[in-house]
């Protein structure tokens, strides 16, 4: 779609569909205020719930969520995907596009996009509302760490009440004994570490319903003085990218505490 008025005018269109559309009143939660202000920026397209082109033709990632993909090629959109993108089109429409960025550590990903934490001029943090909204789910990449506390307690007050993408029994957590051969894809898991395997450069999590968990030794700061022998014979939730092995195993690659949650009588 080609930049400028013509752009600006899809775009405007699109927040018009879902005008009132979405939600019921949300009950307020501590601001994820940010920081600060590293740069002013206009968006004129949204390619989906993360994701926004600006005026200057970058790409910005928002940091802090995850949001359902939209269908592409001939494939099927993810429950809540277009649900997302127009509830970020309402909000950047609200206020003529204008954003205030704060940048990331790491400032690109591995696509070229801007990574920062977006908000309005208002002060609304858009990656906290799409997250309180249940259209995303949190996710932390270090070293872009900042606020995640913040969007943890956001992503967690949707979960609690059900809304969105946690009504749905695909984001509910899953048993790793019960899982099928060949899943992969986003899950929440939720087994038993039946040992801990250290490797040279790598922490291993080994829990039933034969799952790796696989932790980097450039990311075992992230979780402070953990007492990883402790885990052994423990439930835990974790979160992530679940990825088939050769030997019918699956593996799932942790980043940063926020993805791991040591279960309790009461939680588990």
């Amino acid at each position: 779609m080609p930049r400028g008025r013509s752009t600006r005018k899809a775009l405007l269109v699109g927040a018009f569909f879902v005008a009132g559309w979405l939600l019921p009143a949300i009950p307020a939660l501590a601001a994820c205020t940010l920081e600060r202000i590293d740069e002013s920026a206009t968006a004129d397209y949204a390619y989906d719930g993360d994701t926004l082109r600006l005026t200057d033709g970058r790409r910005l990632r928002f940091i802090g969520l995850d949001t359902p993909e939209i269908g592409r090629d001939g494939r099927p959109s993810q429950p809540y995907a277009r649900a997302a993108r127009e509830r970020l089109l309402e909000l950047v429409n609200s206020q003529d596009g204008r954003l205030r960025l704060q940048l990331g550590r790491e400032r690109q990903d591995r696509y070229g996009r801007l990574l920062a934490h977006p908000a309005l001029p208002d002060g609304t943090n858009l990656t906290e509302t799409l997250l309180r909204e249940g259209l995303a789910t949190h996710l932390v990449v270090p070293p872009n760490t900042a606020l995640a506390d913040c969007y943890a307690a956001a992503e967690a007050q949707a979960r609690r009440a059900g809304r969105g993408i946690w009504s749905l029994p695909a984001y509910a957590a899953r048993p790793t004994i019960d899982l099928p051969p060949k899943a992969e894809g986003f899950h929440i898991l939720r087994g038993t570490v039946e040992r801990i395997g250290r490797g040279r450069h790598t922490l291993w999590l080994n829990l039933d319903g034969r799952v790796a968990v696989k932790i980097g030794e450039e990311h075992l700061a992230y979780f402070g003085d953990m007492d990883w022998d402790a885990l052994t014979g423990r439930r835990i939730e974790i979160r992530g990218w679940l990825h088939p092995r050769r030997d019918g195993s699956r593996m799932l690659t942790l980043r940063h505490p926020a993805a791991l949650t040591v279960l309790t009588d009461a939680n588990s």
